[in-house]
């Protein structure tokens, strides 16, 4: 069974009934779901998963005010549900403390973009790790009928704003070209095979990044950033298989062939969004295009190579 699922139904058969029994004046103020980290969270987990922080659990959380009010009490209930529930067990971790429970809306949010309130400045949006905004806007809200839990997740889900989403785009052009196109090669040429393979590992990293800021989505942890490809629209799957292709490849000259031709195709989307009339097939000609783009004076008077 595919964790969310299970999480959603243990909440909706064990633990809505007692919020609405024994909480039925703050039972319009409950927020619940999961959201955060984790595999499931993504909706990436499977059998493997199963063997820590997996398994029936789900986050409440409450405003400020609330949370002061009821928020141990409502604690002290969430802990006398049945530990097993549809024959699966939470296997919780050292690490993995924390993923569940009960949180003060702000607090929670805070956790994953180091405020305790919406980013709503340049460097605030800049200071935010792209895979901490994915952990904070994953996953599934099971109950909000207040609203205040999915006001913040509908804002962050908004994505940057377009100057910042620009700046970061710039600087993935860069590091692509530096990494792909330019050193790769020349490692490959010096028989510097450990620095060759980190250029190739820099390079599709920053480009599954690219893709994501292409198609106004965050992209996850590391771990799961290849495969998240294959959940974006447009040219997400394409890209997903080429990079596959990339890695499986064992030939040198081969690789160097597909790192180009990964990049005509990056070119090619810049193009068809208008954020750059290059004609260039060298990705690091495109940064300071897609920069020149930019309203805000001083983000765009930035270093290309650097969001």
């Amino acid at each position: 069974m595919n964790g969310l699922e299970l999480c959603e139904e243990y909440f909706q058969t064990l633990a809505l009934p007692v919020i609405l029994d024994r909480f039925r004046e703050h039972a319009d103020r409950i927020a619940a779901g999961l959201v955060g980290d984790g595999s499931e969270c993504f909706g990436f987990d499977d059998e493997i998963s199963r063997d820590h922080d997996w398994g029936p659990g789900f986050c409440i959380w409450l405003t400020e005010r609330d949370f002061h009010a009821i928020g141990q009490a409502l604690y002290q209930e969430i802990k006398q549900l049945p530990k097993t529930f549809r024959g699966f067990t939470r296997m919780e971790s050292e690490w993995g403390q924390g993923r569940t429970g009960v949180f003060e809306i702000s607090r929670f949010y805070r956790k994953f973009i180091g405020l305790d309130h919406l980013p709503d400045k340049i460097e605030e949006w800049l200071n935010i790790p792209e895979n901490f905004l994915a952990a904070a806007t994953n996953g599934k809200v099971f109950y909000d009928p207040l609203g205040e839990f999915s006001r913040w997740r509908q804002t962050l889900l908004g994505f940057y704003p377009e100057d910042v989403r620009l700046k970061k785009i710039a600087s993935r052009c860069m590091g692509i070209a530096q990494a792909g196109q330019y050193n790769f090669p020349r490692c490959i040429k010096r028989k510097e095979y450990v620095a060759a393979q980190y250029a190739e590992t820099r390079f599709f990293a920053d480009v599954i990044s690219l893709v994501f800021l292409l198609n106004r989505k965050y992209v996850p942890f590391y771990k799961w950033m290849h495969r998240a490809l294959k959940t974006l629209s447009g040219p997400g799957q394409d890209f997903h298989a080429r990079i596959s292709d990339l890695i499986l490849c064992k030939n040198y000259a081969k690789k160097t062939a597909l790192i180009e031709e990964i990049c005509a195709a990056l070119i090619k989307e810049l193009r068809h969004q208008g954020l750059t009339d290059s004609r260039s097939d060298f990705l690091l000609d495109h940064g300071p295009e897609v920069q020149r783009r930019i309203s805000d004076p001083d983000l765009r008077r930035r270093n290309v190579w650097v969001d």
